[in-house]
């Protein structure tokens, strides 16, 4: 007799079981703030991210100038 094959069976990432858990834990008012807060987190990265470019291409010009 032949053994039926297994089948492996997918493994979830940690980023999807965190979001498993968080969904059982947290209300979706709470989720909704989490995401709204992260994604004012990467906005402001961003925004700094943009600053520091302008402030290279503000030096760049003022040392052509001089």
């Amino acid at each position: 007799m032949h053994a039926a094959p297994v089948r492996a069976s997918a493994i979830p990432t940690v980023a999807t079981a965190l979001r498993a858990v968080e969904s059982l834990l947290l209300s979706s008012g709470q989720r909704t703030a989490r995401q709204n807060a992260w994604t004012a987190v990467l906005e402001d990265r961003r925004r700094a991210k943009d600053r520091v470019e302008a402030e290279h291409v503000l030096r760049a010009v003022a040392d052509l100038r001089s």
